[in-house]
């Protein structure tokens, strides 16, 4: 009898650990290597606790970490659609490429997996919802650049709940020739479209099927960066609640959710901290959205939190052994924003702006001299590059990936880089090793440094996919 009791209790045991991850959430932190992670959590500390050290993330205290390479098959630094596509499929494939291998053949994505284990699907991001990251959840195509092309295999994978800012070329083709409105392509396909969170609240209990982006008007490219967000503005934080909101109505059979911190990257390409550490901050808000689902659910949900790869080659130092973060606060909108209010301010004055405007702006809008005092040669760089744009009219544009920002708001932000003392290698990827946190079931799965491409296995493992 005793012996029969240990084995009952064995079979029990064994049944129980053998139990699958019902509820997956996948965060995706583009380009946020692991120094973007923890100057964020040194930002904090030095922010709110006014001392060195650091203010934790919801996420970094998981009780899983570790870290994981990025290559890609034909490039040691990665783009996003071949590291999105490694994060979705487990393979590895060239630049650009998306959801295909390196013959152009079509590779079963996680999210596809899921869909035939009967789990409800979502895939949300920050920046349009054909980019290349969320893209690589649902589509097959051999470039990133093909837009409409992307967008067409939305209602073709037939997940139920998208989300983001919208769609880049809605009708256009990538040979640039008009092409049907994708937005009736996904009527068609039975999609409810709401536009905002408002809308989607309206909207969301007599849908079947869902697609939520901004507002009408708002820029289809990308939701606000977190330091920017006006008052109704849709956030990551919302469009993982609405997510979650949708996924568990009806019959609950479980789901899988992507959802990607997409504007990380593009503050990182712009080598705007402030930008940066607040866009990293609102992704651990949306995480705080599924980890409160997660502590209703503990025994039947995984989280797990990556990146696609580093940007910017971001460094916390630039020699001395300090560094100055909290300066960053003074820093009130992003680059962006801040290039686009010099544009204005030089067409409202028909370039005939003075230098003490423009110190009065950069004092209120930056700090500078007002809460952070500047050297002799760091306000001998914007007086020059005031001479050159305003006086002598000879006005360059700095370039990168996401943006373009007047030579004005250029310096700005490399001075403010210079006072916080840290340090950009480049405005592009690096081969950076990525962060990978979980927690909840099957994350033990995630102890050792892994590749890329074991993530969505060992997630697909936990979740008993296959």
């Amino acid at each position: 009898m005793k012996r029969l009791m240990y084995l009952l209790c064995f079979v029990f045991i064994t049944a129980f650990a053998q139990g699958q991850a019902k509820y997956v959430f996948y965060f995706i932190g583009d380009g946020m290597g692991v120094n973007q992670v923890n100057g964020t959590e040194m930002y904090r500390s030095e922010l709110q606790n006014g001392r060195i050290g650091v203010e934790p993330l919801l996420f970094t205290q998981f009780p899983v970490g570790t870290v994981a390479s990025t290559f890609s098959a034909k490039n040691s630094v990665t783009d996003s659609s071949a590291a999105g596509t490694a994060l979705a499929t487990g393979s590895k494939t060239y630049n650009g490429a998306i959801g295909m291998d390196e013959q152009q053949i079509p590779l079963q994505t996680i999210a596809e997996m899921a869909k035939k284990a009967g789990k409800k699907v979502g895939i949300a991001t920050s920046v349009s919802v054909d980019h290349a990251t969320p893209a690589a959840f649902y589509a097959h195509q051999p470039h990133r650049n093909m837009y409409y092309e992307i967008a067409t295999d939305l209602p073709k994978a037939g997940f139920d709940f998208y989300a983001g800012a919208g769609f880049l070329k809605p009708t256009t083709s990538a040979d640039n020739k008009e092409a049907p409105s994708i937005f009736s392509m996904f009527e068609d396909a039975g999609y409810t479209l709401a536009r905002g969170y408002d809308d989607y609240k309206a909207k969301s209990d007599q849908a079947q099927k869902m697609i939520l982006i901004q507002k009408e008007g708002a820029d289809a490219s990308c939701l606000p960066y977190a330091i920017d967000r006006k008052e109704g503005d849709l956030t990551l934080a919302q469009i993982t609640e609405s997510a979650i909101d949708f996924l568990t109505k009806d019959k609950n059979k479980g789901f899988f959710l992507m959802v990607e911190g997409g504007k990380i990257d593009w503050g990182c390409h712009s080598n705007d901290a402030a930008a940066v550490f607040s866009e990293v901050i609102d992704l651990d808000n949306a995480i705080r959205v599924a980890y409160e689902f997660y502590k209703k659910h503990p025994k039947e949900t995984l989280i797990v939190v990556t990146a696609d790869h580093e940007t910017g080659g971001f460094v916390l130092g630039n020699g001395k052994y300090e560094l100055n973060l909290k300066v960053l606060q003074y820093q009130k909108n992003s680059a962006d924003i801040l290039s686009n209010q010099i544009s204005a301010m030089r067409k409202n004055k028909n370039n005939k702006v003075l230098w003490n405007e423009m110190k009065a702006f950069l004092s209120e809008n930056m700090g500078f001299w007002k809460e952070i005092p500047l050297t002799w040669e760091q306000e001998k760089k914007l007086r020059n590059e005031f001479e050159n744009s305003f006086v002598k009219n000879k006005i360059v544009f700095e370039e990168s990936l996401y943006s373009k920002n007047e030579p004005m708001a250029a310096r700005a932000k490399e001075i403010i880089n210079e006072i916080a003392m840290i340090s950009w290698a480049s405005g592009n990827h690096s081969a950076g090793y990525v962060p990978v946190f979980a927690v909840g079931k099957g994350s033990e799965l995630f102890h050792e440094k892994i590749d890329n491409t074991e993530i969505p296995k060992r997630i697909a493992k936990a979740a008993k996919y296959k």
